[in-house]
């Protein structure tokens, strides 16, 4: 199996986590919610996979391009 970093694609903070460590995930469910200038956005499984690692907690600073969690297809 293939691991794959997810990545924020903004900088922000964590506002939710939406997904657990060992969760199937299909392609785009939420694995977590990023705040940005007031808005939420959604950091989606890449594809079909198992959530392996978050690397990130609410209300956590995060940089643009940072990895947030670790998935194995």
């Amino acid at each position: 199996m293939a691991r794959i970093e997810v990545k924020s694609e903004v900088s922000g903070k964590v506002w939710k986590i939406e997904a657990e460590t060992g969760a199937s995930l299909d392609t785009d469910d939420p694995i977590l919610i990023i705040e940005s200038m007031k808005m939420e956005i959604p950091v989606g499984a890449p594809r079909p996979c198992r959530l392996v690692e978050i690397r990130v907690q609410e209300e956590e600073a995060v940089a643009e391009g940072q990895v947030v969690a670790i998935v194995e297809a």
